[in-house]
């Protein structure tokens, strides 16, 4: 299979398409010459496996090489290229050393065992399920009338508390505390010593690919990404099992989020069984204690979804907002310096530019308290990433979003100068 590399060092490959086609991105190798960049590896095709889910999903596989394990037989693997195998393991994981300044958000983890977790006493709870499973004095299809009649004058809010509009600005300045505690480091990856930027990136387009796949919700995404780069700003993680990492932060996120997430089996499958089920199981332990078992933050997906209920705007500016917020996730820097309730206000300006010629509406100005001002830095960035998408290898987002179930918004093109001045 022909392949070519671009700018960054990250091997590129066409991908194979068809019923019986699974595409596979191998393993990573690092290179000893100081000026090439990391490499991921190289695709190539199996036919092996055929699945109801999960079959046409590129499946990314890094490690360092220095484990046991190689490719199944007949695939293609880069053999003259030179590689030095490191000396370290791939799955050895290890905490980074601790500035004085980020102790504070990396809760103290020594020692911690699953025996410290809570375990709940249910046995004070039967009463009340017996109360409630008990439909010989009640029916459990009795509805109550006088519902109907309180809410014919009341909008139909659905259960959304965040529409309502005793708890909306209290909701939102909770968040906003929020995004502050949970916020992962801005340049963690300078002090990753064995992965890069590109591989990160490479990452997240895999989890967007899976997200699609299995349909997960947009939130999951997000989490899982948010996951992901909390643990990454507290723990070293060799490349070997940065894929481990991601997979676990997903399947976590998939467990908060979604009503029917795919069983763990499945996320061992997408990665063409390159970890085994023990492994991920015990890299969900290891991200659970990491992050101290703290799961509830607010993304920028909950702040988009706020700001575009304030004020409403067309479906094709709403789907074209969630595309320019998503491509964020792509890039650690420069966007994890800024609070995902920021991102969220560029993402709306720069949609609802595109569509209406308006930016920031005053409504949203004073709900949030971001001027346009302190909006333009981060907006200037999403206007470069929207630029540059479509010559990027990474395709996941801008495919998802160039469907009918988006109204192909990632095919509009943005202005190539916005109004800031």
């Amino acid at each position: 299979m022909h392949l070519s590399s671009s700018k960054s060092g990250v091997v590129q490959a066409p991908v194979a398409r068809g019923p019986d086609a699974c595409q596979m991105i191998t393993r990573a190798q690092l290179g000893q010459d100081p000026p090439q960049r990391t490499v991921l590896g190289v695709l190539t095709e199996n036919g092996q496996y055929r699945r109801t889910c999960g079959q046409g999903i590129a499946t990314l596989r890094c490690f360092s090489g220095s484990e046991n394990v190689f490719p199944p037989a007949g695939k293609k693997v880069l053999s003259d290229c030179g590689i030095h195998v490191p000396a370290k393991q791939g799955f050895d994981i290890y905490m980074d050393e601790l500035e004085q300044g980020d102790r504070d958000s990396c809760p103290e983890r020594n020692g911690m065992t699953f025996e410290e977790v809570y375990e709940v006493d249910t046995s004070t709870l039967k009463s009340d399920l017996h109360f409630l499973l008990d439909f010989s004095t009640v029916s459990p299809m009795l509805v109550d009338s006088s519902l109907h009649s309180q809410s014919e004058d009341i909008p139909d809010f659905g259960t959304d508390v965040v529409n309502v509009t005793e708890y909306a600005e209290e909701i939102h300045q909770y968040l906003r505390e929020a995004e502050i505690r949970h916020r992962p480091k801005a340049h963690y990856m300078r002090k990753q010593p064995d992965i890069t930027d590109g591989m990160r990136t490479i990452l997240v387009d895999w989890l967007v690919e899976v997200g699609e796949e299995y349909k997960l919700r947009a939130e999951t995404l997000y989490l899982a990404v948010n996951f992901l780069d909390r643990f990454l700003s507290c723990m070293s993680v060799l490349r070997g099992k940065l894929q481990l990492v991601g997979t676990a932060a997903i399947l976590l996120a998939s467990k908060y989020e979604e009503i029917y997430p795919p069983e763990v089996d499945e996320f061992v499958y997408i990665t063409d069984d390159t970890y085994t089920k023990r492994q991920l199981l015990r890299m969900e332990h290891l991200l659970l204690k990491v992050l101290a078992f703290d799961l509830t933050v607010p993304t920028t997906n909950q702040f988009l979804l706020q700001y575009l209920r304030r004020q409403g705007v067309c479906v094709r500016t709403e789907n074209l907002a969630k595309y320019v917020a998503e491509l964020s996730l792509l890039e650690a820097d420069p966007f994890l310096k800024y609070l995902p309730s920021l991102i969220a206000a560029a993402a709306y300006c720069l949609a609802n530019y595109i569509v209406n010629r308006h930016l920031w509406p005053e409504t949203l100005a004073a709900f949030t308290g971001y001027s346009l001002s302190e909006i333009v830095p981060c907006l200037s960035e999403l206007h470069k990433a929207c630029l540059d998408i479509p010559h990027r290898p990474q395709q996941a987002i801008r495919e998802k979003y160039k469907t009918s179930k988006y109204m192909h918004v990632s095919l509009m093109e943005p202005p190539a100068v916005l109004p800031l001045q």
